[in-house]
């Protein structure tokens, strides 16, 4: 009289399940140099810890007489687990059934994953192969119809982003809502030769007339420097340790604070080598990586975006233990003018930090934006203001480390609109409305023609400008709060870190996440 029987067929459906397409289409998937989903879910998480939800979901056959006689699984794993203790909800595509497409998938699936991250206030990790339940023309077949786009599934996508930690990680081929799905993340990964990622692939390519293969149209070289994507990474193993390093800056939903870790990094730390850090001559350039190196928690800086926007770096960090956002200029490109790239770029972090209340440092050195025909061909000021009016709505604790130049509009990027701002001058600083070597051109042009040795008159004028530009001069108005000895910035960087950790303010953002 026990249920024994049914717990024994319940059994054997899920050892079908764990069959996943099948040992000729798992044996090619390897040969691909690709884990399987299961394999991949398991390296992941927290060994052990994965508590799997419609694990014997997918499609039956039954004889006549009702009995079980062959099942294909869903082609999208799904469960609860842990990452570093913290629970986590996991969906990974089984590229083995089907490749990933609708018809080999149930949609129920990824609305439920989507839905229980946001309504359990969880962070979500997508392993994304194949069209990520996007469309397949043999799925008409099935339908015997057509269908019109569902945008209650995408709609899911992006209440997802407005409350809980998104990572998603390219492990294959993805395209249309596959796509789609990497893009909608607050992190986002591809694997170096195994991952492509776009809109349609060759073969739907090939009719506009473009034959191409897959890395031609979608590879990491192409989505990792225009934005697409956050990172590339050598091995899908890479790709997981990279994921959960970044979750673990984050808190679990936009309900919660970031957590602070211990920390054994003395706050008062003093680094020697930030008094020369930044060279006497303007023209020259410096590494900013090394100064962050040096102010943050040791070891704590986490780059995203590296391959594009390059004359910004973002990233997450710490500083006495509690996280936070880095914004930083690189001189190495384009002198650190923003570029059309790197707008959208800056944009996309700072939303990050607004999203799940992260404190801002930004090392200010922004010449300005990026000038000359290709930059107004890429739309430098429409990105440009697009990203001031990010800065601006941005009402999350931030700290600005004027480290050298703040000219011109993009000058205005140093500071939100937050009350509990801090700014903080190192003796390299230069501001004002122009550069003083192009505005003396534009100002004094007509005295410097006129002057019988036109080189040595626009020197004069430039030494005499210089000598007005130093930040002591807009101290004495009190037009910044502090000048500081750049040895001393950690320190500085530190209780602002503390001062800002009871300002945070839990909830959802007045806007959605942009992704």
């Amino acid at each position: 009289m026990s249920w024994k029987p049914e717990l024994e067929d319940l059994e054997r459906r899920k050892a079908l399940a764990l069959a996943l397409g099948g040992p000729d289409k798992v044996a090619r998937h390897r040969a691909n140099g690709k884990l399987t989903v299961r394999e991949r879910v398991a390296g992941l998480i927290d060994e052990g810890s994965f508590e799997e939800v419609g694990s014997i979901a997918g499609f039956p056959e039954y004889d006549a007489d009702g009995n079980l006689v062959g099942f294909t699984p869903a082609n999208v794993v799904c469960g609860r687990a842990t990452i570093d203790g913290r629970t986590v909800f996991v969906t990974g595509d089984d590229f083995t059934v089907r490749g990933g497409a609708n018809d080999g998938g149930l949609r129920d699936k990824f609305q439920y994953a989507e839905t229980f991250a946001r309504r359990w206030r969880v962070p979500f990790i997508r392993l994304v192969d194949g069209t990520g339940g996007g469309g397949s023309v043999k799925h008409l077949e099935t339908m015997g119809r057509t269908y019109l786009p569902d945008v209650s599934q995408f709609t899911e996508v992006l209440d997802t982003l407005s409350e809980v930690p998104c990572v998603s990680l390219g492990l294959g081929s993805v395209a249309g809502m596959g796509a789609a799905r990497v893009c909608a993340s607050h992190y986002s990964i591809m694997v170096k030769n195994t991952s492509q990622l776009f809109a349609a692939g060759p073969p739907v390519v090939a009719r506009t007339g473009q034959t191409l293969t897959k890395e031609e149209l979608g590879g990491c070289s192409i989505h990792a420097k225009n934005g697409t994507i956050d990172d590339e990474v050598a091995t899908e193993a890479e790709g997981f340790a990279r994921a959960r390093r970044f979750l673990s800056y984050l808190p679990s939903s936009v309900h919660e604070v970031p957590a602070r870790v211990p920390c054994d990094d003395p706050a008062d730390r003093a680094e020697e080598s930030l008094l020369a850090a930044v060279p006497r001559e303007a023209r020259r350039v410096y590494k900013m990586r090394t100064i962050l190196e040096a102010v943050l928690d040791k070891g704590s800086f986490f780059e995203m975006g590296k391959a594009w926007g390059r004359s910004v770096i973002t990233g997450l960090g710490r500083l006495d233990g509690w996280p936070v956002l880095i914004l930083a200029g690189d001189p190495y490109h384009y002198g650190g003018a923003w570029t059309a790239d790197a707008c959208r770029k800056a944009i996309r972090a700072i939303d990050l930090a607004q999203t799940f209340h992260l404190p801002v440092v930004h090392f200010v050195d922004i010449p300005g934006f990026l000038i000359g025909k290709e930059a107004e061909e890429a739309g430098v000021m429409r990105y440009g203001t697009q990203a001031l009016a990010a800065v601006r709505q941005s009402t999350v604790p931030w700290c600005a480390i004027m480290v050298r130049k703040a000219f011109g509009m993009a000058g205005l990027a140093q500071r939100n609109g937050s009350e509990a701002f801090l700014r903080y001058a190192w003796p390299s600083a230069q501001w004002g409305s122009l550069p003083i070597a192009g505005g003396v051109e534009a100002a004094y042009r007509a005295q410097i023609e006129a002057a019988p040795d036109p080189d040595a008159e626009r020197a004069a004028i430039e030494t005499r400008l210089e000598a007005l530009q130093s930040p002591l001069r807009t101290a004495e108005a009190f037009g910044v709060e502090e000048i500081i000895d750049p040895r001393k910035t950690r320190s500085y960087l530190c209780r602002f870190a503390n001062l800002a950790a009871p300002l945070r303010t839990l909830g959802r953002p007045a806007f959605g996440y942009r992704p």
